[in-house]
């Protein structure tokens, strides 16, 4: 799975590669408020649901920009062909904006299971809980791997392994919920599935040749304490 995605996302039709991986996460992700704007002024959506995601979905792509900048992920600094990120928006970065687009559109016409404004209150404190867990955690790797190799079993890691997908998946899962529509749903399971789950199981595998993985491994869960 990693082989195809590596393939669909850096040389797909072959060629030069003249781009930075990160620099096509990065037009997708700060680009994603003036988008949702323009989406609500091309539909006339002022409601507050189309308020609230413009604020908590442009808020992270904001917030990604500054991470980029403070701590890059070095996994993004990789180079790729102008198909490869032509494929990274439509088969996997494109399709969060077609999250915002059901909403603002009206194609999604959200009842939720709790009044508005407690939906509301649980999307923007799961975004918030996620957004600092996914900082933290890639800040803590960052700076703990410029000073120190080897495997990290304190701060964010100490209680699960992968803090930062767990981060993003809480994020992604607040604009789902947001929305309220079975679309977004098929969309973040193809991408936690298809994708997450497999950079998880490749970073366990690498993770292992530390003689204290398997200690480490039992007393610490996949994205959950215990789990």
């Amino acid at each position: 799975m990693r082989q195809v995605t590596d393939y669909m996302t850096r040389d797909f039709l072959g060629g030069p590669r003249p781009l930075k991986f990160a620099w096509v996460i990065n037009a997708q992700k700060g680009g994603t408020c003036l988008f949702v704007g323009l989406l609500m002024l091309w539909y006339g959506n002022s409601s507050p649901a189309a308020w609230v995601y413009l604020a908590l979905h442009g808020t992270y792509g904001l917030c990604w920009i500054l991470k980029d900048v403070t701590f890059p992920d070095p996994n993004w600094q990789a180079r790729v062909t102008f198909g490869g990120a032509a494929m990274s928006i439509v088969g996997g970065l494109g399709l969060y904006w077609l999250i915002a687009w059901l909403l603002i559109s009206g194609v999604s016409q959200p009842v939720y299971p709790l009044p508005d404004h407690a939906w509301f209150a649980l999307c923007i404190a799961l975004h918030t809980l996620g957004i600092a867990i996914m900082l933290s955690a890639d800040a803590q790797k960052f700076y703990t791997l410029r000073v120190q190799r080897g495997l990290i079993t304190t701060g964010m890691f100490r209680y699960i392994r992968h803090p930062n997908y767990l981060g993003e998946m809480m994020i992604y899962g607040s604009y789902a919920l947001l929305v309220w529509h079975w679309l977004p749903v098929v969309i973040l399971a193809w991408i936690w599935i298809g994708i997450f789950a497999v950079n998880m199981v490749l970073k366990e595998a690498s993770m292992s040749r530390y003689p204290e993985w398997a200690a480490y491994k039992r007393r610490t869960g996949w994205l959950l304490p215990g789990l």
